[in-house]
């Protein structure tokens, strides 16, 4: 397989938000892990829909049976991206309103005495659902920590959390706080162990690694089409055994239509076709700067192309840290070895002595750099680290369109703000 050498302008060439100017100023987008820009041909597949295909799926007429195709194409699409099979995709408007839709579902037979296992890192989207599903059902949550040293799960709790009455175990693939890159696999295996439900957070490491259900072992595993360069959308990964258990939280007549049985309601079809536009750029990456014949399968353009990314993005988390190393009274929240590039994402939260994150935040985006201060509901995270209270962190999030001038502005204007008295 020959590789071509990652080309950035012809990357942000397929995204039209990039060549936006405000004042004269060029746009640097660094808020990717709150939201992505979305390339050329996700706006066309989505206008197409509004335009030729505006119509609900299922009838014998031209739009309607458009819309079946539309449907039954973006389920292929979610099903390569994430080595699924296409029916066990469920889509709905966001992660977190399907994890709250799934909770009711898989918290049905819960029993008082039964015990969840939750943990510190996570967005509140896979806390929060399962949460109060527990109070509701009268069951006991257990926490799995992270080291504030290393922003590393504590794995060697797993034994002592997951036993015979866990019912469910709540992991996330990358943290949306600190960019660390968890074994998942290792958590889910603990949990399947026992006989638990496993549930998998995706939404940061999605636009950025390659993402393998069968390989995790996961029952659920949840994305977001917003976040890897598509429209607002959640996708929701569901094991076909799991599946098939659950009883549909659905209008009657719609209870027993596969595979969608357990769609919560109609789906938005400009936003499918979006989300498929999306997956199919992450493949175009694999035929431009992988080595992969457009030919090939869907999911092999697809893993290529977010490789490619992978490396390119490398380079830049590179150049980062080695920037910020520099810049005094920074505190940086997450791996911060340029020899542990592997172990994270390009997501990087931090705080300069002296300075709200608010403020950090406010002095970028005058110079037209964009990210965001808070904490990002990462709830649990920020209150472990006594950062809840006091403005959170400053987050900034690099990607495979980002180049490396706007990284080294970026680095200028925070060495700069630094510096002021």
């Amino acid at each position: 397989m020959t590789t071509s050498p990652w080309d950035i302008q012809a990357v942000r060439a397929t995204f039209p938000a990039l060549s936006l100017r405000d004042d004269g100023k060029p746009r640097i987008y660094l808020d990717a892990p709150g939201g992505s820009q979305v390339p050329r041909r996700v706006v066309e597949a989505m206008t197409r829909v509004l335009v030729d295909s505006c119509a609900n799926e299922g009838g014998p007429f031209r739009t309607s049976q458009d819309s079946d195709h539309i449907l039954a194409g973006a389920y292929r699409a979610a099903a390569a991206l994430l080595g699924a099979a296409a029916d066990e995709i469920v889509y709905g408007l966001n992660s977190t309103s399907l994890l709250f839709h799934f909770s009711r579902m898989i918290a049905r037979d819960w029993q008082e005495g039964d015990e969840i296992v939750l943990t510190r890192m996570d967005h509140d989207g896979n806390v929060g659902p399962w949460l109060i599903a527990a109070e509701e059902r009268g069951v006991t949550v257990r926490w799995l920590d992270f080291d504030p040293e290393t922003y590393e799960y504590r794995y060697e709790a797993l034994d002592r959390l997951i036993g015979p009455r866990t019912r469910l175990v709540a992991c996330n693939h990358a943290s949306n706080m600190f960019g660390t890159i968890n074994d998942v696999a290792r958590i889910v295996a603990a949990g399947k162990a026992v006989g638990a439900v496993t549930m998998v957070d995706a939404v940061q490491s999605t636009p950025h690694i390659p993402v393998d259900v069968k390989a995790i072992g996961c029952d659920l595993l949840a994305c977001s089409a917003y976040k890897f360069f598509g429209p607002h959308a959640g996708v929701l990964y569901v094991r076909a055994d799991l599946r098939d258990r659950l009883v549909p939280l659905k209008v009657r007549p719609a209870s027993t239509d596969m595979p969608w049985r357990l769609a919560p309601g109609t789906p938005s079809f400009e936003a499918l076709a979006g989300t498929r536009a999306a997956i199919e750029h992450m493949a175009w990456l694999g035929e431009a700067f992988g080595g992969v014949e457009a030919s090939q399968p869907l999911r092999s353009r697809i893993v290529a192309g977010l490789q490619a990314a992978t490396a390119y993005e490398a380079g830049l988390m590179d150049r980062f840290l080695a920037g910020i190393a520099d810049i005094a009274g920074l505190r940086l929240f997450g791996i911060a070895s340029r020899n542990r590039l592997d172990a994270r994402v390009p997501t990087f939260s931090f705080r300069l002595e002296s300075r709200t994150p608010q403020a950090t935040m406010e002095h970028l985006a005058a110079q037209n750099i964009f990210g965001w201060a808070g904490d990002f509901y990462a709830h649990e995270a920020s209150g472990a680290l006594g950062l809840r209270e006091s403005g959170g962190v400053a987050r900034l999030g690099l990607s495979h369109y980002t180049s490396m001038a706007e990284v080294d502005a970026t680095l200028e204007a925070l060495t700069r703000f630094a510096a002021k008295s």
